[in-house]
């Protein structure tokens, strides 16, 4: 079955599966919570997924049953916020479910604890994971290309050892000049990985291009490269190189007589504050806590556990019991077939 919405979660403290589990209950209601029992957790629980597997009830029937569970305390439906990237929450909805009937005062008490959010929470995915491993085993298998190589050896030495093969190869070559390019390819790789590099870091090509924009701010390469550090500063502070130039070039007099004087005045007097990082909250700022709501299974207005005693909203409840009262309450037929029948016995007593 589908997991979205509304996935089933088991409470704790649990009876063992017995045959009588749910004997009390009428025939539907029973037919239900036995297959509801049976669900994995994560399993959908929405009325239209369980009409779906359910083909002897619609959804108005499997609601109602849903309803009574409820109120037989045998389940709670939950929504929990889930703060995601960027600070963006959104709403998980979870069905708990006791084959145990429970009362109000401990849904109410197991829906308040940690234990009962940590469940609700989805948990991460475990794919990233997965693929950490693969890596590792690619070097290895590489090696086996090598070999296609070897046979050019061979052919003018008649070695066949394998270890052999590397110390060929350094005496062969190394009068050629062609050998001397790979050996250095090593040593330059690493320099590339640095991108702040003389020349081409952010702040030195936001600089050099302020002169392209406005031929007043004209700067030479030594000027750029004496301006870059206070440049840098700017952009460590989460700034972006358009803020930079716009900074910059903003409210320029008619004749700048000395570009680098000038941006050297900007970028040390107009240097934004410090602000910190996303993911580094203030130390004082507290943790926010994520409490659960219940959600009225008729409904689905959502609340606190305490306002909704028997998984049920106000109105919901009322409607409920008054359609209990009326199934207890006598039929109007059989209010007048007693009358009659009342009727009758006095007139077998009246004297004749």
């Amino acid at each position: 079955m589908a997991k979205p919405g509304y996935g089933k979660r088991s409470a704790p403290d649990q009876r063992p599966r017995t045959r009588d589990d749910f004997a009390l209950l009428p025939i539907r209601e029973r037919h239900v919570a036995g297959f509801v029992d049976h669900l994995p957790d994560g399993a959908a629980m929405s009325v239209k997924t369980l009409a779906k597997q359910l083909p002897l009830y619609g959804q108005q029937a499997i609601s109602t049953s849903l309803t009574d569970l409820s109120v037989a305390g045998h389940l709670r439906r939950v929504r929990c916020p889930v703060t995601g990237t960027g600070d963006e929450t959104r709403w998980v909805f979870r069905t708990f479910w006791s084959r145990t009937a429970r009362d109000n005062e401990w849904w109410n008490t197991y829906l308040a604890t940690e234990q009962a959010t940590v469940t609700a929470t989805p948990t991460p995915k475990a794919s990233a994971r997965d693929t950490a491993p693969p890596p590792p085993w690619v070097p290895a298998e590489e090696p086996s290309s090598p070999p296609l190589s070897a046979p050019e050896h061979p052919r003018t030495e008649q070695a066949p050892e394998p270890t052999s093969v590397p110390h060929q190869r350094t005496p062969d070559r190394t009068p050629d000049t062609e050998p001397a390019p790979p050996a250095t390819a090593p040593a330059t790789a690493p320099a590339p990985a640095t991108p702040h590099t003389a020349g081409t870091s952010p702040a030195y090509l936001a600089l050099a291009r302020l002169g392209r924009d406005d031929h007043r701010l004209t700067l030479s390469a030594d000027d750029c490269t004496t301006l870059e550090p206070l440049a840098a500063q700017w952009l460590t502070r989460g700034v972006s190189t358009d803020y930079l130039t716009s900074a910059l070039t903003a409210g320029l007099p008619a004749q700048v007589d000395s570009p680098v004087g000038l941006l050297r005045r900007r970028l040390t007097d107009k240097i934004p504050p410090q602000l910190p990082t996303a993911g580094s909250p203030p130390p004082d700022t507290p943790t926010p806590t994520h409490h659960l709501l219940v959600e009225c299974t008729d409904c689905g207005r959502p609340g606190p556990p305490q306002a909704l005693p028997d998984g049920l909203c106000r109105p919901c409840r009322e409607a409920h019991s008054g359609s209990m009262d009326r199934e207890n309450s006598p039929h109007p037929t059989d209010i007048a077939d007693v009358k009659a029948h009342m009727n009758n016995l006095r007139d077998l007593l009246k004297p004749v």
